[in-house]
């Protein structure tokens, strides 16, 4: 049923953010008019944390290696926060142009393996799906062949 995620970061910058996220961390995009683009996101995984009121969210990037992600932004002039050892993972916080953060991290956890879209359960065909052979019995009556006449 569900087939992907959407999740939305709201900003006083919105067309900074949008070129920061397609040329800086290079997502892939569309545009899908007006310069509003929509990313493309790697597969995704969402946790339940407990909270005092429910309606929060967040929204964190996931990378294979904390130390290379902050040095490929350092390079690219994009300064993080300091790595911090969460236990979970290790956590940085990218700073977008429009000044809200993103956080991103190297997580330590078990993985689920991401969800594939469009798979379904096979099943075995039931009885009544099945199309019934047809079987030459004693009390069915012979075929008959006409023959040509040459």
């Amino acid at each position: 049923m569900i087939t992907g995620a959407h999740s939305i970061l709201y900003s006083t910058n919105p067309d900074a953010d949008r070129v920061f996220l397609r040329d800086v961390v290079g997502l892939p995009h569309v545009d899908v008019g007006h310069g509003w683009l929509i990313f493309g996101l790697p597969p995704a995984e969402i946790a339940v944390h407990p909270a005092e009121k429910s309606g929060t969210h967040e929204l964190y990037f996931m990378c294979d290696d904390i130390e290379a992600f902050v040095s490929a932004m350092s390079t690219r002039g994009v300064p993080c926060g300091p790595v911090q050892n969460q236990g979970w993972g290790m956590l940085t916080q990218l700073t977008l142009p429009g000044g809200g953060t993103i956080g991103v991290y190297q997580p330590r956890h078990a993985r689920p393996r991401p969800m594939r879209v469009g798979a379904t359960r096979k099943t075995a065909p039931t009885r009544a799906a099945k199309k019934p052979r047809r079987r030459a019995s004693a009390k069915a009556p012979a075929r008959r062949t006409k023959k040509r006449a040459r």
